[in-house]
């Protein structure tokens, strides 16, 4: 039994001398298909003077199966392993490379006939270095050179073969991908009339005919190499337009307030406009209509600060206006100092920046002083002491400064009457101080305290508001939803203090409320008191005795009251916290003038014909906001996070992208959902329709590409295919202006390209796709864009770009809370921009209305939505003066984008 073959054993014997065979015989084929390449590839060499490839010191690399390669052949001619993408096997294939190494699809092969380096399928970093020295710092650009050999192995986590399987696989592919190479490498018409193998190198270069000036550049990130192809009508990069672009931002509109997590956010100044602050941006808004009407005034912006605002003060002379902001940091990680400024109303110009240096983390609360016309100002910081200062408001200079408490402090104000008396209240206390000012010389005033003593009242966990009353009482607003009522008395003759016997505080009455916390008081003309509660939403008149006169509450969908403030005549404007400004009075109701969302913000969609667009992010909201208006269309709950949005090009319906791979098709006139289906379990980072609104592409965190066929009227979708090859989560992709092709890039820096009409195909060739035109660019990574990226970047400085419609500039977002401006085609290294800020946190996303008259740009967890204005070249009103631009070039006759 032992010498007994098992059964099938015979048959399989057969087929495997049969595959044998096969395989000789195809080796033997492609050993012919390669020697008439080499020769053909010598012949054309006649025609150009010879140059050698290497230093004649270095010994040529070998082949163990195949003849040594002719002086003149480069590298790439000869077979390597290439990653398919979208196929679980490995294919052994020639690529048709349009020159030299580094002109093939990703990092060239070596010359020894080893495999790939991993990359192949992408112009992106998602694989390791091609062999071509030390990459350099992140976010360095340079021309590509031909590698050294490495043995680099290549990634493919598509591929189970094992390195001794490969070889066997398909080869009956590999002699009509040599026979096309062979056809197609004497063409010089397909690379715009340049001859790489001619191109004169360097004095002294070992590299000289590898020198791919006018063929591909190549930048690094994090280490990786991105090669980009240059597109064929471009003779040289120094025939690009260079300089800042002619076309300028001016803020038009900024969306939102914030009154979620901050106090002494809301004014009214003697002009009549409300001045609030959201982000780094202090906005003087005015009203238009009466009472309880619409909005639509206009919008003034102080733009004086560095970091997030905090907290707000007016001067008795209702012009001045102090404005406090959190320390930050700049894009090198350097602590930028929390600082007030002071500044007038009218013209927006600075009058005095006080406490630079003097507070820690941030200016937590502000206050003038009454009785002496506002000479002074009170600072509170956001230290773990909460320091609080006095400050002389004309020369910027401190006198006099003591440790608070080492618990919160969330508001501080001077008595009406008496400028030597303050008052701060936060947690577990209320706390009753004097101010001595040393006759105006700095640093020699002092402070005292005395504490607030609840005796038989309950002691409240937090005290958020108070206010004067004329008679010199205090009232003062408690989580409790109780409304305290602190009288003088004089001191006993023990107590400590200059001067003498002291007056101190104590409670008189207490009223309740408010069910939950009280956040706001707000004391009136006519001498009566307005209470806004928090969780009961409410807003109460109370009458002397806090007697109660009248009352409103607020809708649930606006949040509780934050602030309150008293307009003209009996209007009210109040500030919600879900970052709402409502406006009218308690008999006819409130109506909102500005509202916001109120965390995360990432997705931004412009409408393809009116002036709207549509945010989405972590609050679960959806809304579609009228640009021309300045205010919120609609907006409804989707229950889930939202991360991507676009509009189908009919306006009539808008994809949105959700954090669980669930996308939902909405129509935008009925808020209806027309279409709801989920592709894998991870987030979607983008979805777009192509330019005619047949296909809909949706990136995953799942590295796919989900492609649907539409409807005319994109209410209905229809599973088409997948894009697979990604080797990271999708980023950011494109159509192109046909309709046919995706660029798209992923979280580890590839640049793909795919046919999508041909069935979702990679294209392995990218050199092919140098000239294609975009409908719309909004991949970071890519030839005409690769200059936005600064130096040393770690790759995650950009979040969002989008080039406007007639492609003159580029608008970038980055992790600075910067928005910038590039000309377009942005390719040139470290290309200079015109920078604005303003956003208080990263920004996560830019894009051109319609006509390129407005960009939009999304805060990220400022919540804020900047509406900025397009001047000067293209845009509404003229351009300031800047450096001269290079004409720009056709994209017809000169770029073929």
């Amino acid at each position: 039994m032992d010498g007994a073959g098992g059964p099938g054993e015979g048959p399989a014997q057969e087929a495997l001398q049969s595959l044998s065979q096969r395989l000789q015989v195809q080796e033997k084929e492609m050993e012919l298909v390669k020697a008439a390449l080499a020769e053909a590839l010598r012949l054309l060499r006649l025609h150009a003077p010879p140059s050698p490839l290497q230093d004649p010191d270095t010994p040529a690399p070998t082949r163990d199966s195949s003849p040594a390669a002719p002086p003149g052949l480069p590298p790439t001619c000869g077979p390597s392993l290439v990653s398919r993408g979208t196929q679980t096997e490995t294919e052994v294939e020639t690529e048709p490379s349009p020159g030299p190494p580094g002109l093939s699809n990703g990092p060239p092969a070596p010359q020894g006939g080893s495999e790939e380096p991993s990359g192949t399928q992408s112009e992106g970093g998602g694989s390791s270095s091609s062999g071509t020295g030390s990459p350099g710092p992140p976010g360095i650009l340079r021309l590509v050179q031909p590698p050294q050999r490495a043995d680099t192995p290549r990634r493919n986590s598509s591929s189970s073969s094992s390195p001794s399987e490969r070889p066997r696989q398909k080869l009956s592919r590999k002699a009509a991908s040599s026979a096309n190479l062979l056809l197609r490498s004497g063409s010089t018409e397909s690379r715009g009339g340049k001859d790489p193998l001619s191109s004169p190198g360097g004095p002294g270069s070992r590299r000289s005919n590898y020198n791919l000036e006018g063929i591909s550049v190549k930048m690094f990130l994090r280490g990786r190499p991105i090669t980009m192809y240059i597109p064929s009508g471009i003779r040289s990069l120094e025939e690009l337009p260079s300089g800042p672009p002619p076309e300028t931002l001016s803020l038009d509109w900024v969306y939102g307030y914030r009154g979620r997590d901050s106090r002494s956010n809301l004014f009214v100044l003697r002009s009549g406009e409300v001045v609030y602050f959201i982000a780094c941006v202090v906005v003087l808004y005015r009203p238009e209509g009466g009472p309880g009407g619409p909005g639509g005034g206009g919008q003034r912006h102080y733009r004086g600060h560095t970091d997030c605002v905090r907290c707000l003060a007016v001067h008795p002379d209702g012009v001045r206006v102090a404005s406090g902001q959190t320390a930050g940091v700049d894009k090198d990680g350097k602590p930028l100092q929390p600082v007030v400024h002071v500044w007038d109303s009218e013209t927006l110009l600075k009058l005095q920046e006080i406490g630079l240096g003097a507070f820690e983390r941030g200016v937590g609360a502000l206050a003038f002083s009454v009785a002496d016309q506002g000479a002074f100002l009170c600072v509170v910081d956001d230290s773990n002491e909460h320091m609080l200062s006095v400050w002389d408001c004309s020369r910027g200079t401190k006198l006099a400064e003591i440790k608070s408490t080492n618990d919160s402090v969330l508001a501080v104000g001077f008595s009406p009457r008496d400028s030597s008396c303050i008052v701060t209240s936060g947690k577990s206390h209320v706390h009753f101080w004097n101010w001595s000012g040393g006759t105006g010389v700095p640093g020699n005033g002092t402070l005292t305290r005395k504490q607030g003593v609840f005796g038989k009242y309950k002691k409240p966990k937090f005290i958020p508001c108070f206010v004067f009353l004329p008679d010199g009482d205090i009232l003062t607003g408690d989580s409790e939803g109780n409304i305290l009522t602190w009288g003088r008395s004089l001191s006993d003759s023990r107590t400590p203090g200059r001067g003498g016997a002291k007056e101190t505080y104590g409670i008189v009455a207490q009223a309740h409320a408010h069910e939950g916390s009280i956040f706001a008081l707000c004391l009136r003309r006519d001498g009566t008191v307005l209470s806004g509660g928090g969780r009961d939403r409410r807003l109460v008149q109370w009458g002397p005795g806090l007697v109660a006169l009248q009352e409103a509450e607020i809708p649930e969908h606006f949040g509780a009251v934050r602030a309150i403030a008293e307009g003209l005549g009996s209007e009210l404007l109040v500030g919600t916290t879900k970052n709402a400004l409502l406006r009218g009075d308690l008999a006819q109701g409130f109506s909102p003038v500005i509202q916001g969302h109120t965390d995360e913000l990432w997705g931004l969609c412009t409408h393809p014909f009116q002036n709207r667009f549509l945010t989405c992010g972590h609050d679960r909201q959806l809304c579609l906001w009228d640009g021309e208006g300045h205010a919120l269309a609609w907006s409804i709950d989707l229950k889930e996070t939202g991360l991507c949005a676009d509009f189908h090009p009919s306006g009539a319906v808008v994809a949105v992208g959700l954090n669980t791979g669930r996308w939902l098709v909405l129509d935008t006139e009925t808020r209806e959902i027309v279409s709801d289906i989920t592709d894998g379990n991870e987030q979607l980072s983008v979805v777009r329709y192509s330019p005619d609104g047949l296909y809909l592409a949706i990136g995953s965190h799942d590295n796919m590409i989900y492609i649907y066929s539409v409807s005319s009227d994109g209410a209905k979708s229809s599973r088409f295919g997948r894009c697979v090859g990604h080797s990271s989560f999708i980023t950011h992709l494109d159509w192109s202006k046909d309709g046919s092709f995706i660029m798209s890039n992923s979280g580890d820096y590839e640049i793909l390209y795919w046919d999508v009409v041909g069935g979702c195909k990679l294209l392995r060739n990218r050199y092919d796709s140098r000239d294609r035109e975009w409908a719309t660019y909004t991949c970071v990574l890519g030839f005409h864009v690769y200059g936005v990226w600064p130096d040393g970047s770690d790759g995650t400085d950009i979040n969002s770009l989008c080039r406007s419609h007639n492609e003159r500039v580029v608008a970038v977002a980055d992790d600075f809370c910067k928005v910038h401006l590039f000309q377009y085609p942005c390719a040139r290294a470290k290309a200079p921009s015109l920078v604005y800020g303003g956003h208080g946190s990263h920004v996560t996303s830019v894009r051109f209305t319609h006509d390129d008259s407005h960009l939009i740009s999304l805060g990220g967890k400022d919540a804020s939505i900047f509406q900025w204005r397009v001047l000067g070249a293209g845009g509404a009103g003229p351009a300031p003066a800047t450096p001269s631009r290079t004409p720009s070039l056709s994209p017809a006759s000169s770029l073929d984008v």
